[in-house]
């Protein structure tokens, strides 16, 4: 029987599984699957940890998730397309939910297809190697809790690890003497740390504004944020001109005291690097390992998945991303006919002629909006070519742009919006709790009808 290794248990991995247990829901034969996954529960980045560094294991920790974050996109434009967020709550619900309830909605599709049984907890992936003459991987495995090594063959191997696991950190001169807390977005657990702290937020794109607003509403005296690539670009509300700036680039840093190029200064209690994560697989050779940096087309995958010099080899949710939950699910139903047969792979030079040309339109593209459309593309792509249902891509588009329109014109209120769902077509209602003084993330309060006593 055919052999398949997922590693990683996180929304691709979990989609993988996911669009196996729809094969044989509908006839077919599925292949041996193990899924392996260092953390001791599925859903990747949606699990939230304290723990920073490393683990009880000595491993590193794999999660960035850190309490407070709400979704900074409609959930309507992740909606998995065979599940619906009406399905899983029983009701309709807003537009930008927390973390807890997102990812409750991730484990409830999954806990009905039954695929937790073939994944392997506490399991590190430590290295993979194809052999050319068997045509098999061999695949090292590390059982942390039981302390012990194995490897085995499989046939494919799906890598599904993300890449939100290693944080890009910079250096800047001083940052050895700094008389306070540096730490990067992926060591950031809480915003109540920073209560009554002048923070200085390094970079600006999701994360850089979500923590530092995050700081701001959980009660830092001062927010400011700077970065190489420009300012942010929002209309920060006038009541926060006093505790919220956007300046120029951080050139070294002084006791506590941090510089900028415009020759202004500030002291500063903490240091946030919200500098970004690097695509990382240490446990796979130079001839199978994925070198790319955060962008829309990743060079080397058929279809954005398929690794081009082995195409047993396939890679999910490797792409910068607008689209996630659906776009995951349609690269995996994808990937799953690849496996089975059903999609019969052009030539190497075919699928570099493929690539090529989506690489081009990737580099012509000059617009979020422009960049909106082409994963939109690229997702109906791979839609249309599996039985993976059909949804109303354009609209999800159209969301999108919406969405960051409201962002720009006003950033701290646009989650209070509200879109309808392309699968039922019910409009979101408005959260009982603004964004702004919504102070409790629970998945018990959230689903509240009303706000409870004492605010939300």
């Amino acid at each position: 029987m055919t052999r398949v290794a997922i590693i990683g248990a996180g929304p691709s991995g979990l989609a993988q599984l996911r669009a196996f247990a729809s094969a044989e829901a509908g006839g077919a034969e599925a292949p041996e699957i193990v899924c392996f996954e260092k953390q001791d529960d599925w859903g990747g980045l949606w699990n939230y940890t304290w723990r920073t560094g490393v683990d009880e294991y000595g491993e590193s920790v794999h999660g960035s998730m850190y309490r407070y974050l709400w979704s900074n996109g409609p959930k309507e434009c992740l909606e998995f397309a065979d599940y619906s967020f009406e399905e899983h709550f029983g009701k309709a619900i807003a537009s930008y939910p927390p973390r807890e309830v997102l990812w409750d909605y991730i484990k409830g599709r999954v806990d009905k297809s039954d695929v937790r049984r073939f994944i392997r907890f506490r399991t590190a992936v430590r290295s993979v190697t194809f052999d050319d003459a068997t045509g098999c991987f061999t695949l090292t495995s590390h059982d942390l809790v039981e302390n012990q090594t194995s490897s085995e063959e499989f046939d494919f191997v799906v890598v599904a690890s993300g890449h939100f696991s290693v944080p890009n950190v910079p250096h800047y001169p001083g940052f050895e003497k700094f008389k306070g807390r540096i730490l990067h977005a992926h060591d950031f657990r809480d915003a109540v740390e920073f209560s009554g702290k002048d923070v200085l937020i390094v970079g600006a794109s999701y994360s850089a504004e979500d923590i530092g607003s995050q700081c701001h509403k959980y009660g830092a005296r001062t927010v400011i944020c700077t970065a190489r690539s420009g300012p942010m670009g929002y209309d920060w509300p006038d009541s926060w001109k006093d505790s919220w700036a956007e300046v120029s680039i951080l050139t070294h840093v002084d006791g506590k005291t941090v510089h900028f190029v415009d020759g202004s200064s500030k002291d500063v209690d903490a240091i946030i690097l919200c500098t970004g994560y690097k695509h990382h697989f240490p446990f796979l050779p130079d001839d199978l390992r994925l070198e790319t940096k955060n962008r829309l087309w990743a060079s080397g995958l058929y279809k954005g998945v398929a690794w081009e010099a082995n195409p047993r080899l396939l890679y999910l949710g490797m792409q910068d991303q607008y689209y996630t939950f659906n776009m995951f699910d349609a690269q995996a139903w994808w990937a799953r006919d690849v496996m089975l047969g059903r999609i019969e792979l052009p030539s190497a030079a075919e699928m570099a002629a493929d690539s090529a040309a989506w690489l081009e339109r990737e580099e012509a593209l000059g617009t979020a909006y422009e960049e909106i459309d082409f994963q939109g593309d690229y997702t109906q792509d791979l839609v249309d070519a599996t039985d993976y249902p059909d949804f109303d891509i354009p609209e999800v588009n159209r969301m999108f742009k919406q969405w960051k329109a409201d962002k720009k014109a006003d950033i701290m209120n646009y989650r209070d919006k509200g879109f309808r769902s392309t699968l039922t077509g019910t409009m979101a209602p408005v959260h009982h709790t603004p964004w702004i003084t919504a102070m409790d993330d629970s998945m018990e309060t959230y689903l509240l009808d009303e706000a409870p006593e004492g605010g939300g």
